[in-house]
């Protein structure tokens, strides 16, 4: 990672569901490993079968260890929509995942904060505990949720809000990147 004079850089991006939150993500972690940037953290990914949406897993991108952590099958008290939530897979892996890449990447990605990841206190300390590091940040914010914790996020001074649309899709991961290392891809 570039050493750079100022703070960490911490970038909160939203957006309606379905505008490519998750997949700028991707593409800026790609640009950053391109240049050796270390990028830890979590990642969720949809699960389809046959077709259709039937869940989500949550990937730590640092070991490419993955869990189920919402699906139609899951039995639980925790729901989100039509979908079960495995919060036990928050606490393990989302939990293990954020620590450590705390402690050994140079960007911090968290995807999808705010929808199902808020029913445990547990994940979301760890998440606290990552923007309160000393590590740049990105995360993926949903856009309309009135959780408590996207609340508190969303009003950090150090956070910078940026919106996905269909026009700036494809720019926007050039401009994070640009906003965390100070260089133009």
């Amino acid at each position: 990672m570039p050493r750079r004079a100022t703070a960490p850089v911490k970038i909160g991006i939203t957006g309606l569901p379905g505008s490519g939150k998750t997949q700028t993500l991707l593409r800026i972690i790609q640009l950053l490993e391109q240049e050796g940037i270390t990028v830890g953290g979590i990642i969720t990914e949809p699960i389809v079968e046959k077709g259709r949406r039937t869940g989500f897993r949550v990937v730590d991108w640092l070991t490419k260890e993955e869990e189920i952590f919402a699906h139609e099958s899951v039995k639980s008290r925790v729901r989100s929509g039509r979908y079960g939530v495995n919060v036990h897979a928050l606490e393990d892996l989302g939990t293990r995942a954020l620590a450590e890449a705390r402690a050994g990447a140079d960007v911090v990605v968290i995807d999808e904060v705010g929808k199902m990841e808020v029913d445990s206190d547990v994940f979301t300390k760890a998440i606290v505990e990552t923007l309160d590091s000393s590590k740049s940040i990105v995360m993926t914010l949903h856009k309309k949720s009135r959780n408590p914790l996207l609340q508190d996020i969303r009003r950090r001074d150090e956070l910078r809000l940026l919106e996905v649309t269909p026009v700036n899709k494809n720019l926007l991961a050039f401009k994070v990147v640009y906003l965390l290392t100070g260089r133009a891809h």
